[in-house]
């Protein structure tokens, strides 16, 4: 019994003992049957994985991340769930390295040593502040010019300008002179102009407040709204139509560069675009305290400018900024069309050439105060109004706008052109306007021979018709008067144009040639319808034909007067053009002379279709009187040849002052010396009364006295019946 008892109990000890040796996780069994921790740091290698450290524990680990580093899930002690990540402390931590320094992330950690401008390291990781006035002073630098003092601040410095001078509102670059004084106007154009004064007025206010320390400190400079003010007031300056003198463009165009000189440096951003209906801008500036380099490039849809920044800053007193703009005029060229005189050297072939604008009007403006003499070329590329190709009678030239009004090439050189563009090169700006002219090559020698030859037949053709109306007793009457007058009219505009319609100089004298072309060219018209009036009265007004002279003289020379008059009390400066000395194409002053011409032709016409239709009426009647019918059926005849000869000319004569019209030229040249033949051959060849007076005259001057005084005393009967019977017709022509 007792032996069962210590047997149970040494089997439940043994059982007991098999228990005991089996240990924990995170123990092994030792020698001596003993459970010992296991060092799982040591054991598994990397078993934190990276960027954390591994801590043994008492049948366990646990892990922690290294500095700069955080747990992905924000624990402190890991074991393996979740990763170590890499902190960003100078996102982490706001001003981790305070105001003077910019902070640097790296791997786990950060820098503090790159120091912001204007500070510098200490050697001790610290970032101080940089006495740059005191420095500059040492160095001998000068940081804000003659006239301004520096004042440090801290991370930075500032300029105070003295009065007169400023820093457009960039406190750290130097103080530049104010020009003030040129928006001052002193009654120039601005008094003309309207417009210009409250522009000036604008420019003049904005620079003395920049030039005045105390304003500038309390007005902050806003140049992207003062660019907009200026130019809205150019677009109201511009939009009602062209302006009236060379003086105005001058000014305007003076006024708006020199305000861009004065906006430029105020804009903030380093390229800005400004467009209106009459103007298109764009303005490039740098700054920085050494000189800008590199090339510029700045287009619009007319013109493109091509330099560098070395050009547009120049080789003097480096301000802190450098400023180029381009500024094209949309339709400035119109009041520009003029003041030529200055374009010299430009002959052909002995033939001094006409010019016109062919380009938009475009200022070139740069900071650069020395422009009269630029260290480098600028290139200006300007697009055509027409697509026209050089020839042997046209060609381009580049020009710019002289401050006294006038076109000049001096300086400016024509590189290469084509059928749209026309690229120049200048070697100055001046703030002028840079644009092209047009130069055809007109008049050819075989047109001047033609001309001339056949006006002078002309003209003698007329002297000879002139002398016949007037001296040949035999056809006296209404329709000789108004022949010799309109013969007299065709005879003086001939000569006008024969010696003055290409003498455009001087101005005078050319507008007072055409106004003479106006005259009597409308006169030979006006006397034309005379005619046409007088045919329609022989045929329906039988017996009250005839018109008193005084009428005929009021209508022939008064009506023409009073349309020249009221043309050159509204449009003086339609009378004659560079071109010629004729009325301008411009404006509908043309039409001064083409409206009453169209009007007399049509009137004719009128006459002409009663007096056929009433002809016709009296040939069918029982006892015609056929000489009297024959004979104004001939008048009849006549006077529609010498109208439609008259109106066809002039047909070409509306296009005859416009460009590549040679052979109009020739054609009117033609026609025109054909009216004096005309009038002579239809008027007096035709005639017989006529032929028998030059028979007659001419008798009288090759017989001699005696035989002649035999003839007049001879009683031939048949000679008596002649001279009888033409004493009844010279009757019967002068009743008509």
């Amino acid at each position: 019994m007792g032996s069962g008892k210590e047997l149970f109990i040494l089997g439940v000890l043994v059982m007991v003992r098999e228990c005991l040796t089996e240990c924990s996780h995170g123990f092994n069994t030792a020698r001596g049957q003993k459970c010992v921790d296991r060092n799982e740091c040591e054991e598994t290698a990397g078993i934190c994985r990276g960027h954390a450290d591994c801590f043994n524990t008492n049948g366990s680990f646990l892990c922690r991340c290294h500095q700069g580093y955080s747990h992905s899930e924000g624990l402190v002690n890991f074991t393996k769930d979740g990763h170590c990540q890499e902190v960003n402390e100078c996102i982490e931590f706001t001003n981790i390295c305070g105001p003077a320094a910019q902070c640097t992330n790296l791997m786990g950690s950060y820098e503090c040593t790159t120091c912001n401008l204007g500070y510098s390291n200490n050697g001790f990781s610290n970032c101080i502040d940089i006495n740059e006035c005191y420095e500059a002073q040492m160095k001998q630098e000068d940081l804000c010019g003659s006239e301004g003092t520096c004042i440090n601040s801290n991370g930075s410095y500032c300029c105070s300008c003295s009065k007169g001078y400023t820093n457009y509102g960039n406190n750290s670059t130097k103080c530049s002179p104010l020009k003030c004084d040129s928006f001052n106007g002193n009654g120039g154009p601005a008094s003309s102009l309207g417009g210009l004064a409250d522009i000036l007025f604008m420019m003049r206010n904005s620079c003395l407040a920049l030039s005045n320390p105390s304003a500038a400190s309390e007005v902050k400079t806003d140049g992207e709204a003062l660019i907009e003010k200026l130019f809205t007031a150019v677009e109201s300056i511009l939009s009602p139509g062209q302006l009236n003198s060379s003086e105005d463009v001058s000014g305007l165009l003076s006024t708006v560069e020199n305000a861009i000189m004065l906006i430029g440096p105020q804009l903030k951003d380093k390229h800005t675009r400004m467009e209106t209906t009459e103007t298109e801008a764009e303005i490039a500036v740098q700054r920085g305290k050494t000189r800008p380099t590199g090339p510029i490039q700045l287009t619009n849809e007319v013109a493109t400018l091509n330099t560098d920044w070395t050009t547009a800053a120049g080789t003097g007193p480096y301000p802190g900024f450098a400023l180029a703009a381009l500024l094209s005029y949309k339709k400035l060229e119109k009041s520009v069309n003029r003041s030529f005189e200055g374009l010299k050297g430009h002959e052909k072939d002995g033939v001094t050439p006409s010019f016109q604008i062919s380009s938009k009007v475009v200022s070139v403006v740069v900071s650069n105060p020395n422009t009269q003499q630029l260290n480098r070329n600028v290139t200006i590329t300007l697009r055509h109004l027409q697509d026209t190709e050089e020839s042997d009678e046209l060609s381009y030239i580049c020009a710019y706008w002289k401050e006294n009004g006038t076109w000049s090439t001096d300086g400016c050189y024509q590189q290469k052109s084509n059928a749209t563009h026309t690229v120049c090169t200048c070697e100055h700006l001046s703030s002028f306007a840079v644009l092209m002219a047009l130069c055809p090559m007109k008049h050819s020698f075989g047109l001047q021979v033609v001309t001339k030859i056949g006006l002078t037949i002309s003209l003698l053709c007329l002297v000879l018709c002139i002398l016949t109306f007037k001296f040949c007793r035999s056809i006296k009457g209404t329709r000789t008067t108004i022949h010799l007058h309109l013969c007299i009219c065709l005879f003086v505009a001939d000569l006008f144009f024969l010696a003055g319609i290409s003498q455009t100089k001087p101005v005078g004298g050319c507008s007072f040639v055409a106004a003479m072309l106006h005259y009597f060219f409308l006169a030979v018209f006006t006397w034309m319808l005379l005619e046409g009036v007088q045919l329609y009265r022989m045929v329906v007004m039988v017996f009250n034909a005839t018109m008193r002279p005084l009428y005929l003289y009021l209508t022939g020379y008064g009506t023409p007067l009073v349309i020249v008059v009221i043309s050159a009390i509204i449009r003086p400066s339609g009378y004659g053009t560079d071109q010629h000395c004729w009325l301008s194409l411009k404006d509908g002053l043309i039409w001064s002379f083409f409206g009453p011409v169209c009007f007399i032709i049509i009137l004719n016409v009128f006459f002409f279709l009663v007096t056929v239709w009433k002809l016709a009426q009296k040939f069918a009647t029982l006892n015609p009187d056929l000489t009297q019918l024959h004979k104004i059926r001939a008048f009849t005849v006549t006077a529609i040849a010498q109208m439609c000869i008259l109106g066809l000319m002039w047909v070409f004569g509306a296009f005859l002052f416009q460009e590549d019209n040679t052979v109009v030229a020739y054609i009117f040249t033609i026609l025109n010396s054909l009216q004096g033949a005309l009038v002579f051959f239809m008027h007096c060849l035709l005639s017989k009364q006529v032929r028998e007076e030059y028979a007659h005259f001419l008798s009288c001057i090759c017989t001699p006295q005696k035989k002649r005084y035999s003839d007049f005393t001879s009683t031939n009967p048949s000679s008596s019946q002649s001279q009888a019977l033409r004493s009844g017709q010279h009757t019967g022509e002068s009743q008509i």
